[in-house]
C-alpha cells in the first residue's frame, strides 16, 4: 500500500510537470491533453457481475463508435425505471435496487454507459451521455422514473431539456455533478495547470458541444424540468460538493425535494440502507 501510494505521487508529479512544459510550447495543445485527460475515465468497474445481473436480459447495442452492454428485468412491467450511474463507475453497483424495484411491479433498464464497465470505449462527457441517455429513451423507452448519480445526474438533465416528460415523471438525483464549471475548476487545481490554458480549454468545450462550460450546469437545466425530484447530497461530499447543490435549494423549484446526509461521501450515499429505502418508495 505503502509502495501504490509512492507510485501514485510520482505519476501525478510527472503528469503536472509534462502539462506544465507542453503549456510553455502550445497552450492550445496542452488544453487538449487536457480536455481529453478530463473525459478519459481512469479506472473501469469490471467486478464480477453480482448474481441479480445474471437473472437479467442481456442487452447489446451500437451507440456512435460505441458497443453497449446493458440488462432488462420484468420487461413490461408497470412503470419503467432507468438507472444511471456516474463517472469511473458502472451499473452493477446499483445491484441492492433491482429486486425492490422488479417487486413493486417495475420495469427496470440499466446500462454501463460508454467508456464504463462492460461497454466499449476510452472517453466520455456530458454531451455524450446525454444523448445516450436519449438513445435510451427512443429505443427502450418511454421512461417514467429515473435514478442517476453523479455525471449521470447531470446528463440527465441535459437530456429531459429535450425528452417529453411531465409532472408524473421521477427522478431522484444523488450527488449529481452540479456544475461542470466547479469540475473544471477542481481538475484544474488538482494537476495545478496554467490558468492560462482555460481559455483553449473552454474554447475545446464549445467546439465540442456548442455551449460553454457554464451551460453543462444541473441548475440551469433543471429550470426547465417539470419532474418530481427528490435530490440526495451529503455534507461531506469531496467530488460533487455541497455548496452546489445549496445553490439550487436556493432557488426554491416547488418540484424538488432535498435529502442533505453526513458522512457518507461521494459514493456510499447510494449504497446507505436509509437512502435506498426512501428511493424505492419514491420511484
Amino acid at each position: 500500500m505503502y509502495q501504490m501510494k509512492i507510485l501514485q505521487k510520482l505519476a501525478l508529479r510527472y503528469i503536472r510537470t509534462k502539462f506544465r512544459l507542453l503549456a510553455t510550447i502550445s497552450k492550445k495543445r496542452a488544453a487538449e491533453k487536457a480536455f481529453n485527460l478530463f473525459c478519459t475515465p481512469q479506472f473501469r468497474n469490471k467486478k464480477a457481475l453480482p448474481r441479480i445481473f445474471e437473472t437479467a436480459e442481456k442487452i447489446r447495442f451500437r451507440f456512435q463508435s460505441f458497443n453497449i452492454t446493458g440488462y432488462r428485468w420484468n420487461k413490461g412491467g408497470q412503470r419503467r425505471v432507468l438507472i444511471l450511474h456516474g463517472f469511473e463507475s458502472s451499473v452493477i453497483n446499483f445491484d441492492a435496487y433491482i429486486k425492490p424495484l422488479v417487486q413493486k411491479g417495475y420495469e427496470v433498464l440499466a446500462f454501463d454507459a460508454p467508456a464504463h464497465g462492460r461497454s466499449s470505449g476510452r472517453r466520455i462527457n456530458a454531451v455524450v451521455y446525454s444523448n445516450f441517455i436519449i438513445h435510451i429513451y427512443k429505443n427502450y423507452g418511454p421512461v417514467q422514473s429515473f435514478m442517476a448519480h453523479s455525471l449521470g445526474g447531470l446528463a440527465l438533465c441535459l437530456a429531459l431539456e429535450k425528452l417529453t416528460h411531465d409532472k408524473n415523471t421521477r427522478m431522484v438525483l444523488i450527488a449529481p455533478a452540479t456544475e461542470t464549471s466547479t469540475a473544471i475548476k477542481n481538475f484544474f487545481f488538482f494537476l495545478q495547470l496554467d490558468a492560462a490554458i482555460e481559455p483553449e480549454f473552454e474554447k475545446i468545450i464549445i467546439e465540442t458541444g456548442g455551449k460553454p462550460s457554464s451551460w453543462y450546469s444541473v441548475r440551469r437545466a433543471i429550470k426547465n424540468i417539470k419532474a418530481n425530484v427528490l435530490w440526495f447530497h451529503d455534507e461531506d461530499d469531496a467530488q460533487t460538493p455541497l455548496i452546489d447543490a445549496l445553490g439550487v435549494k436556493a432557488d426554491n423549484h416547488p418540484n424538488i425535494e432535498f435529502v442533505f446526509t453526513k458522512g457518507l461521501g461521494h459514493r456510499r450515499i447510494y449504497r446507505d440502507n436509509q437512502v435506498r429505502k426512501r428511493i424505492i418508495e419514491f420511484l
